[in-house]
């Protein structure tokens, strides 16, 4: 048993997946250091602008239902918000700046190169690549942003207040849960708009195969609801506006390369 188990992962490993994805997580150790930096560079740089982003939030940003109150309880609320949002800026730089670089470092490798000749496929240059890339994920971030502040914040804040106010309940919310259930929703909604890049990145890169992807197909919607489920408040509508999207995106990244590679 042991000895079928080492065969199959040595096997796995010198597949061309397994090398890519062996090179890519070489890269990110390589790496390290420079996300490191760019993580403490976006939070040095946000944290100033968030006194400002707090206050337009529930000032100026007219997302507080009306009969709701923002309070904070704590002395030390206020500037832990701040970290808060720092925090997200500099993850959500990182993320950025390893999915281009991941692009890139596909584009470049051998072993992806190899795929691709087998599938009959144009290799296409690393420059090119890695501004389609890019620019996918500031649109696709774009998209997440405006479908959170638009449509999923509004329609979730005044659902829980008048749920709260139907039976007598007068509505306080704390300032570190209001801006906390904002902020969680929105990069929520930036990442998983981001599910067609994904998508598309590891079936062109070879690493998984569509069969196993389509196989997978339910796995992976169950996994979208586990994290609409750990971003949004537990509740059936809160849920499915979180996750539905990222389902959808995802099968249309399917969609998208089954009539581009076909």
């Amino acid at each position: 048993m042991a000895s079928n188990l080492e065969t199959s992962v040595e096997d796995l490993l010198d597949s061309p997946g397994g090398r890519l994805a062996q090179e890519m997580g070489e890269h990110l150790r390589k790496r390290a250091r420079v996300y490191a930096a760019i993580f403490v560079l976006g939070m040095v740089v946000a944290f100033p602008l968030t006194k400002d982003l707090i206050s337009w939030l529930i000032s100026d940003a007219g997302l507080i239902p009306k009969g709701a109150n923002i309070i904070t309880t704590t002395p030390v609320e206020f500037i832990l918000i701040q970290v808060r949002i720092a925090v997200g800026v500099g993850v959500f730089l990182v993320l950025m700046v390893a999915m281009a670089e991941g692009a890139l470092k596909a584009a470049k490798s051998e072993t992806l190169r190899e795929r691709l000749a087998e599938s009959d496929l144009r290799i296409p240059k690393p420059g090119p690549a890695m501004v389609k890339v890019v620019l996918s994920m500031l649109i696709l971030a774009g998209l997440g942003l405006l479908y959170s502040w638009e449509l999923l914040i509004p329609i979730l804040l005044d659902y829980l207040q008048k749920d709260a106010a139907s039976v007598g309940l007068e509505t306080d919310w704390r300032l570190e849960g209001f801006v906390g259930f904002i902020i969680n929703l929105s990069i929520a909604c930036i990442i998983g708009f981001q599910a067609p890049v994904i998508t598309t990145l590891i079936l062109r890169s070879g690493t998984v195969e569509r069969q196993i992807i389509t196989h997978y197909r339910r796995h992976i919607w169950f996994g979208a609801f586990v994290v609409g489920a750990l971003f949004s408040p537990p509740d059936p509508l809160s849920l499915f506006m979180v996750a539905g999207p990222i389902v959808l995106l995802f099968e249309l990244a399917l969609l998208w390369d089954r009539i581009t590679t076909s």
